[in-house]
């Protein structure tokens, strides 16, 4: 009878493990950056800073590519208030209000930018 109960409870137990694994396989992937290219050619990204931090929190972009993030903070939070680009410049984000940050995408690899209190993180990655 105690090895039947252990045998249910590991049953039990992978079984639930499983169901974890099949929901966290099913995370959705972030949509792509939504791109514009203005006039002078610069591209503009829109993204938001709100509950899931910067969406989307990945940006592509050509080496040395000049890019403009248009940032619009959804969510009342002190921490998404600013955003510190590559260089370490803070922009504030007024609430509901798009701000236009101007980054240059590096010549290979990848930069990070981050909220204020370096939370949340966001990525701007060269591809040739």
């Amino acid at each position: 009878m105690r090895v039947a109960a252990v045998l249910a409870i590991l049953l039990a137990a992978v079984a639930c493990k499983r169901a974890d694994d099949t929901a966290a396989a099913k995370k959705p992937t972030p949509a792509p950056a939504t791109a514009v290219t203005s006039k002078d050619g610069t591209r503009h990204v829109a993204m938001e800073a709100g509950k899931d931090g910067y969406v989307p929190d990945r940006v592509t972009g050509k080496p040395n590519e000049k890019l403009v993030l248009d940032v619009t903070r959804t969510v009342d939070a002190d921490c998404l208030a600013q955003l510190v680009t590559p260089d370490k410049q803070a922009h504030a984000l007024p609430l509901n209000q798009s701000v236009a940050i101007a980054v240059t995408v590096p010549a290979a690899g990848e930069l990070t930018f981050a909220c204020g209190m370096d939370m949340f993180h966001g990525t701007i990655v060269a591809q040739p």
